[in-house]
This record gives structure tokens, C-alpha cells and sequence, in this order.
């Protein structure tokens, strides 16, 4: 009897054991049903209030916040750092680029900042002799029109206050992370805050331009990065360069330096080094490389003023360039733009035009979308900016590369003669020298120039090498020097991509 009872008791004591944890297994199952319906609609809300996440606040990302704000975008800005930048770099708008700046209405930018105004450059050879070359700008009615130099931080920091008082725009300090994809489509970012907690943003199509050194770019796109010289900065106070409004680009041994005024009592020198290894600053080596080799090849006028900024104390830095060319992204729902898509050497000062004609093009295009949630529609409007965005870009990537190429420091003798055939073709004048500084202003954006540019040095050079009487060996010489700036040029072009840059129209609209 006492063992039915003791059964019985416990199958009881077992089913109601068993029904305990039903209870508490559904009643688990209602709470995170109820937790993932609250996340769900967290980030529906968010997504909601956001149409574009923007990461990073530079020149790009800076331009960017302010024409989709204007446009009534909603506009989430995410920068690591929102003090003002203090960079040797982004310091010189080409014309070009100051024509994209008033088409965005972001010219007022440059006021209250010291910028000043640059007409051209003088290029000197080490012995003194230099030309002058000014911008073309005869057929621009405006009276302010020209280059701006200026210290990149402050433009900066206006065109973020200027975003930050538009009230569809939210700029705030945090680093992202990672990108959040769902289904192959990017929906946002996660992101660290200032004071260390970790976040998610949300919005229909995030654009990354946080700069040279992405964290992102992997995610994105195929990597073909080359790392080609590195620039060491100084700068000159008090000194006043030769011609005014002009910068300064003289071709010395082994490599070029370059002035142009960053202030009222400023003078930026960049010294480019070619590689990646340069001599130390720690140990006095770069001191020594400054005075002794560079010094003494730049003009009179500038000789004293660098003399004094190489002896100051933290006043050398150095920065190695990328050169990367443009990817299309491949993941719907995203975008690089700025030097987190496209790099080119530095020497020509194209970045920024570039840049800024790249956010000129994507606001036309981007305008008959009423909002971007669709993500397969913007993708197909994306891919068309690949297209539209080449005469510009394609132009001056190409002029960078080979104004780095011609006046990289090279042991051979062609490389040499190259490099005066290319200062002879700039002293013709008329259309030729016009021609190729409107190109490398940003001022005639069309790729077709450049053949007529590359025939005509080739037709001087062999007038160079032939006239008044050909000879075997003047023939030769000039088809070397033909062969070699062919091998300069041509992989510069097969990497922009020949058929966006020439055959634009044989892509969809």
C-alpha cells in the first residue's frame, strides 16, 4: 500500500515537474519574442529617422552632410575625431575644384579662414631657370575665381559647422566598427561613442568616406593599393615666395619640392621622397638630407626661410601617399567616395577637386529619389555614378601619375630626358601649355585631351631630337624616349579603365 502511494506520489511530483517547465519554457519564449519584437521595432524607428549614414567628416564627408542636408536628407554623421584636424595634406583647391564648391554653395566655407588666392605655379629647374604658368581662367567672368590654399583643419572645421547647423544633420563623434549586413545589403553601422559605449546605426545607404587610412574599404571593395612616396612637410613662417598668387614647384635632384602659401604668414614645403624609407628624423639624418641636398636647389628667394623651418623643433613631419584606383562597390546599399575610394599622387593637388566633383555628380543623381530604401533602385543609380564620374576623375588620376612618374627621382637617362622635354613642351605657350594646366586645374575635364597632349609632346620631342637635320642616332633617341613615356602612361590608363574614360556612352543610363 505504501509503495502505490509513494508511486503515485511521485509520477504526481514528476508531471507537475514537467508541467513547471513548460510553464516556465513558454513563459521564457513570450519574453524574448516580446525582447526581439522591442529590437525590431527600435531599429524600424531608427532606420526611419535616417536616410543616409555618412561615415567620417572630412573634405568629403563634410561636403557630403551639407548638399544631402540641404537636399532634405535626413543625415547621420559618424567622425572618429570632431577637433579640428591638423593634417599637411588637402591644403591646395584647384580652380576646378573652387567651380564644384560654388556649386554646392559651399564657397562661404573658405571665408574667415586665411585662405589665400593662387593663380598658377612658376616651375623652376635647380640651376634657377623657371616659367611661369598661370591658370587659364581668362573665359571666367568671376573676379574671385582661382585656386585656394588654406590650412586643410579650418576648412574643415567650417564646412562641419555649417553641416552641424542644418537640422536634418547629426553630426557625433565615435569610431565605426563594422558595417551591418543583412541578406547581402548594408543597413547601417556599429560604432563605439566617445565615452565607450557600443552602438548601431541604421539607414537605407551608408556612405563611407572616413579617408586614405579606411578601416572599411576591405569590406567594400577589391584592394590595388600602391604606396609610392612618402611627403616630408615643413612650414615657413614669415616668407613671402617669389611671384605672388603663384606656387612653387621646383625640379630638383632626386626629386621635386613644392611651395604654396597655406596663410597670410605661411608658406607649406613639401619634399617628396620616393619609397617608403626616409631618412630619420630621430637621429638627425632628415635635417641633414634637407640642408645639404634639398636646401640648395630651391630658389634664392626661399632658400633662407627653409633654412630656419628645417632648425625648428617639431616642425618636420612626414606622410607616406597611397595611390589607389576607383572600385565600385559591391554590396547594395553602400558607397565609398573620397580618399576611401580613389587616390592619386598628391603632386598635382587633384584629391579635393575630385572629391568634391564626385558629391556634385551624386547629388544630381541621387535627386529624383525621394528616399532610398529601395535598395536594388539606388543600386542601379550607383552604378551609373561610375560612369558619369570618370571624365572628371580619370583626367586628373592620369595627370597625377604622370607628373609623379616624370619628376619621380629615376637612374635612368630617358626617365632624365623626359623630364626636360616635359618643362621644353611647357614653355611653347598658346594651347599647349594652356591646355595642359587647364587639364591639371580640373578646368577641361575631358579625357579626349589628353591623346592630342600625348601626340603633340611626342611631335616636340622628335622636332627636339631631328630638326634642323635627322640623324641615326637622334632617331633612335627620340623613339626610346617614345617607347619609355608609352610604358609611363599607358598602365595609368588601362587602370582607370579605357571604355568608362573614352566610350562613356556605350554603358546604360
Amino acid at each position: 500500500m505504501e509503495m502505490i502511494i509513494f508511486l503515485g506520489s511521485f509520477i504526481a511530483s514528476l508531471f507537475g515537474l514537467l508541467l513547471l517547465y513548460n510553464m516556465i519554457r513558454r513563459k521564457i519564449m513570450e519574453i524574448r519574442n516580446i525582447a526581439s519584437n522591442v529590437v525590431l521595432i527600435k531599429d524600424h524607428k531608427s532606420y526611419g529617422k535616417t536616410d543616409v549614414i555618412i561615415v567620417g567628416a572630412g573634405v568629403a564627408g563634410s561636403a557630403l552632410a551639407c548638399t544631402f542636408g540641404k537636399d532634405g536628407r535626413r543625415v547621420h554623421v559618424i567622425e572618429r575625431d570632431l577637433t579640428e584636424p591638423h593634417r599637411m595634406v588637402g591644403e591646395l583647391l584647384q580652380p576646378g575644384g573652387y567651380l564644384k564648391l560654388v556649386d554646392l554653395g559651399l564657397e562661404d566655407c573658405l571665408e574667415d579662414i586665411d585662405a589665400q588666392r593662387v593663380v598658377g605655379y612658376t616651375l623652376y629647374k635647380k640651376n634657377g631657370e623657371h616659367i611661369m604658368l598661370s591658370y587659364p581662367l581668362e573665359k571666367f567672368q568671376a573676379a574671385d575665381m582661382s585656386g585656394r590654399c588654406f590650412h586643410n583643419g579650418r576648412f574643415v572645421q567650417k564646412m562641419r559647422e555649417k553641416a552641424a547647423t542644418l537640422p536634418n544633420v547629426r553630426l557625433e563623434q565615435g569610431t565605426v566598427t563594422s558595417l551591418i549586413e543583412e541578406k547581402g545589403t548594408v543597413k547601417g553601422v556599429n560604432y563605439k561613442t566617445k565615452d565607450g559605449r557600443e552602438l548601431s546605426a541604421y539607414a537605407p545607404l551608408t556612405i563611407v568616406c572616413d579617408g586614405c587610412f579606411s578601416n572599411l574599404r576591405r569590406s567594400l571593395c577589391n584592394l590595388k593599393m600602391d604606396i609610392p612616396s612618402t611627403y616630408v612637410g615643413l612650414i615657413l613662417k614669415d616668407c613671402q615666395l617669389p611671384y605672388a598668387n603663384h606656387g612653387v614647384l621646383v625640379m630638383s635632384d632626386p626629386s621635386p619640392v613644392t611651395f604654396y602659401p597655406v596663410s597670410s604668414t605661411e608658406v607649406r614645403c613639401l619634399v617628396l621622397i620616393a619609397g617608403q624609407n626616409v631618412p630619420s628624423i630621430a637621429n638627425g639624418e632628415m635635417v641633414n638630407y634637407l640642408t645639404n641636398v634639398v636646401a640648395p636647389q630651391v630658389p634664392s628667394e626661399l632658400r633662407d626661410a627653409l633654412i630656419t623651418a628645417i632648425s625648428e623643433e617639431n616642425n618636420i613631419r612626414t606622410m607616406q601617399f597611397r595611390s589607389m584606383p576607383a572600385t565600385c562597390s559591391t554590396i547594395p546599399g553602400s558607397l565609398l567616395i573620397g580618399d576611401a575610394f580613389n587616390m592619386r599622387h598628391p603632386l598635382s593637388a587633384g584629391g579635393m577637386t575630385v572629391a568634391l566633383s564626385d558629391i556634385v555628380v551624386l547629388r544630381h543623381l541621387l535627386k529624383p529619389l525621394t528616399d532610398f530604401n529601395d535598395a536594388n533602385a539606388v543600386s542601379k543609380y550607383l552604378q551609373r555614378f561610375y560612369t558619369l564620374r570618370k571624365p572628371l576623375a580619370s583626367t586628373i588620376n592620369i595627370l597625377a601619375g604622370v607628373t609623379y612618374q616624370v619628376f619621380s627621382p629615376s637612374l635612368d637617362p630617358s626617365r632624365k630626358e623626359i623630364r626636360e622635354v616635359f618643362y621644353g613642351y611647357l614653355r611653347v605657350g598658346g594651347i599647349f601649355t594652356n591646355g595642359a594646366i587647364g587639364l591639371l586645374a580640373g578646368l577641361n575635364p575631358r579625357p579626349l585631351s589628353l591623346p592630342f597632349h600625348f601626340i603633340a609632346v611626342a611631335v616636340y620631342t622628335f622636332g627636339r631630337l631631328l630638326l634642323p637635320f635627322p640623324t641615326p642616332k637622334g632617331i633612335l633617341r627620340a623613339a626610346t624616349l617614345l617607347y619609355v613615356a608609352c610604358g609611363m602612361i599607358f598602365p595609368i590608363i588601362k587602370a582607370e579603365g579605357i571604355k568608362h574614360m573614352f566610350f562613356p556612352a556605350i554603358f546604360p543610363a
